[in-house]
């Protein structure tokens, strides 16, 4: 693992009004509770596909669920899958939940969460989903503040122009940028669109290279990188899942990296102010426990983790030659 230079800006969780093929691997886990009569649920939690920021979030919200469970007098059954990034494998995950009536499908990931919505559709069965970045786009509620429906859950909308902000700071002689990202992940369109906004806005020119899947990342990147000083990646799953060959490709043209994610600069990427993927999933699965314990999701807004990191990967400036001495712990 690369060593990761990390700096706290600040750490408020709070409801926010911000517009912010494969096969599915399964476990299933009980989290009991201690306590007399405890309330049996079960939970089925689906992930969009493996890589480093998802992983975190689901790992996170396992761990909490663990820890909230006794206090709560509930013992929690948790059926725990992955669609590998199949959006024919998300709709039979959630299906299935529904066949086995759960009491509470949380889904990590945009398209996890639509697939989510549309199986509960008719059903009481409540959704909270992870990590959704722009959840009014996304048509999954009908604003931050008042959901609408029975699906709430946690949004990881970013800082867009802190991020470009940082990058001013340590290379700017950066006069291009380029965009990669998935155009079918609604989430990934949202923010290119805020961080063209800004640099239209700055007068700073810049180039964008779709991919639809991981293994076109590595033929993007290198047409991409061909054509401009910096990459931005926003939080986009399809480029996170190729993540180290985004960097490898990048530390070859000798060009930074900036992503919206912590997990993304673990990964390889140069530099971020970006969300913590551990802390969204426990504030996840405390929005999960309120609805097991009898909250309705139309009573409980959609929260931002506003913490947010300046996070430098050491390894990744040393081999770009750049100076992050201040942000040294």
């Amino acid at each position: 693992m690369k060593k990761i230079i990390a700096i706290v800006l600040c750490a408020v969780l709070a409801a926010s009004a911000l517009a912010g093929c494969g096969s599915a691997s399964s476990s299933v886990s009980a989290v009991s509770a201690s306590a007399e009569n405890a309330k049996a649920v079960k939970v089925g939690l689906i992930q969009l596909v493996q890589h480093t920021s998802l992983d975190e979030i689901s790992d996170a919200i396992k761990a909490e669920l663990a820890a909230k469970a006794t206090e709560n007098k509930i013992t929690i059954d948790i059926d725990y899958q992955n669609a590998q990034g199949d959006m024919t494998t998300i709709n039979t995950i959630c299906q299935q939940f529904v066949a086995n009536k759960v009491d509470l499908i949380i889904a990590i990931a945009t398209p996890a969460a639509q697939g989510a919505a549309a199986a509960v559709d008719g059903t009481d069965i409540p959704v909270i989903f992870s990590a959704v970045t722009d959840p009014v786009a996304a048509e999954l509620v009908a604003s931050f503040d008042a959901p609408g429906g029975n699906i709430t859950g946690t949004s990881d909308a970013i800082p867009v122009a802190n991020i470009f902000d940082l990058a001013k700071e340590l290379t700017p002689e950066v006069k291009k940028f380029g965009f990669i990202y998935n155009t079918s992940e609604v989430n990934s369109v949202s923010v290119i669109a805020e961080a063209k906004a800004y640099l239209d806005a700055a007068g700073i020119d810049y180039t964008e290279s779709a991919v639809t899947t991981s293994g076109d990342v590595q033929l993007a990147a290198q047409n991409l990188l061909g054509d401009c000083d910096a990459v931005f990646a926003p939080i986009d799953n399809t480029v996170a899942s190729a993540m180290s060959v985004l960097s490898d490709e990048a530390i070859k043209a000798g060009k930074p990296v900036y992503c919206a994610a912590d997990s993304m600069v673990a990964d390889g990427g140069f530099a971020s102010v970006g969300v913590n993927y551990t802390n969204l999933g426990t504030q996840t699965a405390d929005m999960a426990i309120k609805v097991l314990t009898g909250t309705a999701p139309a009573d409980i807004p959609v929260e931002v983790l506003k913490e947010k990191n300046i996070v430098v990967n050491d390894e990744t400036a040393a081999a770009l030659g750049i100076d992050v001495s201040k942000y040294a712990k």
